[in-house]
């Protein structure tokens, strides 16, 4: 039944919307035999009780009434004595056993169809007869016109024969089985009982009540259900022209739908299913019909939608039209995904931009199962050319499980006054079965995936359960203008009130609409400062037309350079750089604030000076909210006047300009080496390009730049500095104690670079700034060039013809001052040859040599490129050998040397030679061995040349000299391209031999004799000397005195 409500909610008009009144309205009369033959009769009590107890009694069902017949018959009960089971049960159990000697079953009948069904019986009621004898029949012969009168009447008639009587006394009963089933309708099989005696009626109890149950609900010749159990009602959807409804129970609950409208009902015929619920599938329950709605297409028709959630067990929707010929033309079916998910359960449609077309279908699967928990699912249909198509799903609180997200979805009018129309969605058993509901919002031609609130019942009030089971949104209760909704729970209602949507617009002017640093208008805190005014505007929108007289109150907090430490304004009331402030808006007016503020003297005047203002209703919990997503929040710059033109376009000029500290070879030669200017020209020459020289001491290049400005303000004028690899940047000072500020940053990706801000935040018009940059030599990287490269420029656009004195590239090709000490030593300086053989120590080979040249780098850069040279003489030009080279050893490993000269098979018996006229023989006039060696020496490295030798005695004997000087030289040169220049003009080192031989003279004989004979009578003379003085005899008192003490200890 459906009902049409007031606005006072009173029942203006009710709808019963049967397609067919069910069988269980029917007027059943139970015809029981009394007679005396019947034992026990309490066994004939408990089947009649047990019987009525199958019966659904009441109005507008089931009726009972009994009769008892024997030789007479009795009313029991009329049929419209009692209206429940409870009561009809209750009159049964006190029925008694009137008794008889005669059996007059035909008189029973009758009086059942004439009188009975008379009194108490109803119109259209369907009439049911049981007969309940245990014989044949006294009257036997008036059955046959009793049964005719009871066919005519359209009385079903349900016959039991009760046997007892003829197996206690071993009677044929066949006569009285065949007189039974006369009685009993056609087909015997389903109206005719027959039990062995009266204790055995209890077993035909279930039986016989499912016959009349299916008589109840199916045709005369059929077991199975059409319409008569369809649950007409069970969903409906109002329409133009009706109202449409869901009949899950029809076809054996299959389920059907039809339409209540003012010229009747249309209901489609069965066959109209066929495309979507074969036959095959009729005893699976689709429910069809469970939930209804309808959907505008692009052609403005009315299409209506059915679910059947338990189709196939994975449900299904279907899209169709109904005609009034009872045909029905299904245009599309969706299917559900998951077993038991209840898909189609629960059905809207959404017109999301009102333009009269459905944008949006919803499908619910509440029981959808998902990550191991029953959580439901809301399926989202857009229509495209007719056709729905999957867009995705709606997406709830994932924390939740068992929620049933989805059992009720209701399209609602536009609850966020954006002139899109939103969904709200149950999910009746969220936290604990106490539920919730999700708002989700339209948008355009579609519905926002991601809920915009979630209500929970448990943030309402305690107790409510089941929350979201039910909602209806299409009310104005509180006539405010604006829709609210109506939430069920268990045993509650729940009234939500929808809150008017503002919308706050701020704006934020200055003046004057610059800052004029240049000139200062007024003193703050005695100090000159430029003062301004800004203008903070709000104005209030109401989204709703119902609200536009309305009012909000709001707090908004405004602060000046909020990103800096340090602000470059204040405010003049405060002095402070923040300010808060309470107003209230009306709606559609726009309301100001002025605030004072000033700027003193700041270092950036580049970047605009920031008012940040933040906003927010004053009472958000109550009236009206912030529409969401609107901004809270709103930031203007005032930005600096920069000085320029009357365009405020600046064009600088800048002009650069450097040169290095490190000297070129010319002047290298005049002021280290101090060599006269022929000289010097010849020393420049040297060298196969142009070159700068680093002396030994030097470690740093000094710079000196300028940079000047001949045009307007530069603003963030920047010098740009890159260098070569083997300088490292040391400092930047300004010069002529100037005001201007150069800072410098390093890179860290670029080590080789750095960028100086000139002036920030702008080097003004006709300045100039004069600075030494310094740089270390790398000790890690050692180049054989420099370069130094700087490029100035700034944000202001200065002309192309002036830039070309914009950057300085000094490249210089090195050369570097070696800072080596090159020193000798050796083991043997002077040799002097002995002309007595006898007092000559060596023969053949003379004594040995140990000589060392030594080269210690003591400057600051590795020394490459160089080499050492020794030349020893090891022969005259004649082939006589000096020396004889045994070891030469460098103490640095992975030295280079090469040794020639030393293969000469020299003579073995030395040549006549007289040397007196060459008394110096070195690598210019003598054989020679030479020795070159590749000298690379990291700073603070030393090398050392070790020669070993000997002298060659045999040849030094014979030849002829006084004295002889051998000279070993050693000398340093540069290879080609070297980097390396000496200071010394000639480096070398020579490390001499003198060798010395006596003339020869002999001694006479009898010089020699005479000086032993005097020797020996010196002597002589000496020793009786001594023994005259008594030398001798002291010595023996001595030793006799020392016996004589010796013996008196001893006594």
């Amino acid at each position: 039944m459906c009902s049409r409500v007031n606005s006072n909610f009173r029942f203006s008009k009710t709808v019963a919307p049967a397609l067919q009144r069910c069988q269980t309205y029917m007027d059943i009369i139970i015809v029981l035999d009394g007679s005396n033959s019947i034992y026990p009769w309490v066994e004939v009590q408990h089947f009649l009780i047990n019987i009525l107890k199958k019966f659904y009694i009441g109005p507008g069902q089931i009726q009972v009434g009994v009769v008892q017949y024997g030789e007479d018959v009795v009313h029991e009960f009329h049929l419209n004595d009692y209206r429940s089971v409870k009561d009809v049960v209750a009159a049964a159990s006190h029925i008694e056993q009137r008794g008889g000697t005669e059996t007059r079953t035909a008189y029973g009948i009758e009086f059942a169809r004439s009188e009975a069904f008379q009194k108490g019986g109803r119109k259209g009621a369907k009439r049911v007869m049981i007969v309940i004898t245990d014989g044949e029949s006294h009257d036997s012969p008036d059955l046959e016109k009793v049964i005719e009168d009871s066919e005519k009447d359209n009385v079903t008639r349900y016959a039991v024969a009760v046997l007892g009587y003829y197996n206690r006394r071993g009677i044929n009963p066949e006569a009285f089985l065949n007189e039974i089933k006369f009685i009993a309708s056609d087909p015997d099989d389903k109206h005719f009982f027959n039990v062995t005696d009266e204790a055995a009626l209890k077993d035909i109890v279930d039986a016989l009540g499912e016959r009349i149950f299916s008589l109840e609900g199916t045709n005369k010749n059929e077991i199975s259900f059409g319409l008569e159990m369809s649950q007409t009602g069970f969903s409906s959807h109002v329409v133009e022209d009706g109202i449409l409804l869901g009949a899950v129970g029809a076809y054996d609950w299959n389920g059907a739908v039809l339409k209540e409208t003012s010229s009747g009902k249309v209901i489609p015929l069965r066959e109209s299913y066929l495309q979507e619920f074969p036959e095959e599938l009729k005893n699976h329950g689709a429910y069809l019909g469970y939930t209804v709605s309808s959907v505008i297409s692009t052609e403005h028709e009315r299409i209506y939608v059915a679910g059947a959630p338990r189709f196939n067990h994975t449900g299904k929707v279907i899209i169709f039209s109904m005609h009034n010929n009872r045909n029905l033309t299904i245009h599309q079916a969706l299917k559900g995904e998951q077993i038991g998910s209840y898909y189609g359960s629960e059905i809207n449609s959404l017109d999301v931009n009102g333009d009269g077309i459905t944008d949006v279908l919803l499908v619910g699967a509440p029981m959808y199962f998902s990550e191991g928990r029953e959580r439901g699912k809301v399926y989202v249909y857009t229509l495209r050319e007719n056709r729905f198509v999957s867009s995705g799903a709606l997406i709830d609180l994932q924390s939740y499980h068992n929620s049933r997200f989805g059992s009720c979805i209701a399209a609602v009018p536009d609850l966020n006054q954006d002139s899109y129309n939103d969904l709200v969605v149950g999910a009746p058993l969220e936290d604990e079965h106490q539920g919730a509901i999700y708002i989700f919002l339209g948008f355009k031609e579609t519905i926002l995936k991601k809920y915009k609130q979630r209500i929970a019942a448990a943030d309402l009030a305690p107790g409510l359960m089941y929350f979201g089971c039910s909602i209806h949104g299409q009310l104005d209760l509180n006539e405010d203008g604006l829709v609210d909704l109506a939430v069920g729970s268990l045993g509650n209602a729940v009234l939500l009130w929808s809150r008017s949507v503002v919308q706050i617009n701020a704006s934020i002017r200055f003046e004057p609409s610059k800052i004029n640093i240049f000139t200062k208008d007024c003193k703050r805190n005695g100090k000159d400062a430029t003062c301004m005014s800004a203008f903070i505007c709000f104005t209030a929108v109401f989204l709703s037309a119902h609200f536009q007289t309305a009012s909000v109150a709001l707090r908004y907090n405004a602060t000046i350079d909020e990103r800096r430490y340090t602000p470059r304004a204040h405010l003049d009331e405060s002095g402070e750089r923040h300010m808060q402030k309470g107003l209230v808006l009306l709606a559609g007016q726009e309301h100001c604030d002025t605030l004072q503020f000033h700027v003193l003297d700041t270092a950036d005047y580049v970047k605009p000076v920031t008012f940040s203002v933040d906003y927010e209703l004053e009472h958000p919990e109550n009236g009206p909210m912030l529409d969401d997503g609107w901004p809270t929040s709103l930031k203007v710059s005032v930005p600096f006047w920069n000085g320029c033109n009357e365009d405020e376009h600046c064009v600088p000029d800048l002009v650069l300009d450097a040169r290095s500290d490190v000297p070129s070879a010319m002047e290298y030669c005049r002021r280290a080496l101090r060599r006269a200017p022929p000289d010097c020209s010849a020393f420049t020459l040297s060298f196969d390009t142009s070159v700068f020289v680093i002396e030994s001491s030097r470690r740093r290049v000094a710079v000196e730049a300028a940079l000047e400005n001949r045009g307007e303000n530069a603003y963030s004028t920047v010098l740009n500095i890159s260098f070569s690899r083997n300088l490292q940047f040391a400092s930047l000072i300004p010069k002529d104690d100037t005001d201007i500020n150069i800072d410098c940053m390093m890179e860290d990706k670029h080590p080789n670079k750095k960028v100086c801000n000139v002036s920030y935040p702008f080097f003004r018009a006709k300045a100039k700034v004069a600075f030494r940059l310094d740089f270390e030599f790398s000790k890690s990287i050692f180049l054989q060039s420099m370069e130094i490269y700087l490029i100035t420029n700034s944000d202001s656009e200065e002309k192309e013809s002036t830039k070309e004195d914009n950057f300085a590239h000094l490249n210089f090709h090195l050369k570097y001052e070696a800072d080596l000490l090159f020193t000798r030593t050796s083991s043997l300086d002077y040799y002097e040859i002995r002309s007595n053989s006898s007092l000559e120590r060596y023969d053949s080979i003379g004594p040995p040599f140990h000589c060392t040249f030594k080269l210690q780098n003591l400057g600051f850069f590795p020394v490459e490129g160089v080499t050492i040279k020794l030349t020893v003489p090891v022969a005259t030009r004649a082939g006589n050998r000096l020396l004889l080279l045994t070891e030469f050893m460098v103490d640095q490993e992975n030295a280079t040397c090469n040794i020639w000269g030393n293969t000469t098979d020299y003579q073995r018996t030395p040549a006549e030679e007289d040397l007196s006229r060459t008394p110096h023989l070195n690598h210019s006039n003598s054989d020679v061995v030479s020795i070159d060696c590749n000298v690379n020496l990291a700073p603070n490295e030393e090398m050392n040349l070790h020669l070993h030798g000997n002298l060659w005695m045999k040849s030094l004997k014979a030849l002829k000299f006084k004295s002889l000087k051998l000279t070993t030289n050693a000398v340093l040169q540069r290879r080609f391209g070297s980097p390396f220049i000496f200071r010394e003009e000639d480096p070398s080192r020579q490390i001499t031999f003198e060798i010395s031989k006596p003339e020869e003279s002999q001694i006479p004989i009898w010089i020699i004799l005479g000086s032993t004979l005097g020797g020996l009578l010196l002597l002589a003379l000496l020793v009786l000397a001594l023994w005259k003085l008594g030398f001798f005899k002291s010595g023996s008192r001595r030793r006799a005195a020392e016996r004589e003490r010796s013996t008196q200890g001893l006594e």
